[in-house]
Formats: C-alpha cells, structure tokens, sequence
C-alpha cells in the first residue's frame, strides 16, 4: 500500500513538473532547459519574428538564470542560446541570410566591417534550410558562437564581438523587432 501511494505521489509530481519543464510560444513547444557548453540554461521568454506580417521564425532565448536586462545579457560573457524554429515555407536559405545580413547592419552598434569572415560564416550556415528546422546560436564562453541546426553542429564562430553583434540583433538598442525583444526577455 505504501509503495502504490508513493508510485500515486510521484507520478503526481511528474505531471504538475512535466509542463514546467517546457513553454509554448505562438504554437511551438521549446523545452524548459537546454545545454550549451555543459552549463544548463533555463527558458527565458520567446516570440514570433515577422516580416510585413508573415511568422518567419519563433525564437526562444535561454540564459543561465532569467534576466529583463537585455544589455547585460549582450554584453556579458556568460552563456546564452536562442533556439529559432522556422515556420514558414516562404523562407528561403537566401532570404533568411540576407535578412541577417541586414539585421546585423541596421541593429549592431559594433563595428561589422570588423567581423565581417565571422557574419560571413554565420549567413552560411542557412544554407539547406528548410521549414521546420531548428538553429541553436549557442554562445558558450572561451569557444564562440555554436551553430547547430536539428541538433547537428554547422560551425563554431569565435569572437565575443561577434556574440555582442548576434544577440544585439534581438536584443539591442534597434532590435529588429521591438514585441519579439519584449517577449524574450519574459515581458
């Protein structure tokens, strides 16, 4: 009898935590945790990147410990990841780097011309997107920027300039959406 109440109580507690674990954002499930650099980081807020009111992607970001200072987590050599899932069969490898490429341009307040092998890098980690994958832009400390697009590795871009142009995309002073920073940072 004991055992079947300890069984009843645990699997209690698999159910009220299992939701906890993961969060939806415009539809899609992100989990709750993921590993970048063997640091766990936890979900912080995500939302849906449009372009003249089609969703191109929904992104999540994920910190070591839940922050609303976007400046603090663009400037800090601490850990971040934003997971981007593509939902649109409109977006193209093309127009998803030359999007970024834009990005970059209209919202780093760095110096691009400087990092420009490494923005060349990233762009081309788009190339064979398709609709439904997921990209981690994983930052992990003393390494760089990891790409991974579905869980495998494209590249890895050094550089904590780059790191500060990449995440400044969403998270700058222009972001390049203004409701999709709000959203990240948990607002």
């Amino acid at each position: 009898m004991v055992g079947r109440k300890l069984a009843t109580v645990l699997f209690g507690l698999c159910i009220l935590t299992g939701p906890a674990l993961a969060a939806k954002v415009e539809g899609v499930k992100f989990p709750g945790k993921v590993k970048a650099g063997g640091q766990t980081l936890i979900f912080n807020g995500g939302g849906k990147r449009t372009f003249y009111g089609i969703g191109i992607y929904v992104a999540a970001l994920y910190l070591k410990q839940k922050s609303a200072d976007a400046a603090k987590i663009v400037g800090s050599d601490e850990p971040v990841d934003v997971r981007l899932q593509i939902n649109s069969m409109m977006v193209t490898s093309d127009n998803m780097a030359s999007g970024f490429l834009e990005a970059f341009k209209n919202n780093s307040t760095l110096n691009t011309v400087a990092i420009k092998p490494q923005i060349d890098a990233f762009v081309a980690t788009f190339k064979g997107l398709h609709n439904h994958d997921i990209y981690d832009l994983a930052y992990i400390p003393g390494k760089g920027v990891q790409v991974s697009r579905n869980d495998q590795t494209l590249s890895v871009i050094q550089g904590v300039n780059f790191k500060k142009a990449l995440y400044g995309i969403w998270l700058g002073q222009k972001p390049v959406q203004k409701d999709l920073k709000k959203r990240m940072l948990g607002k």
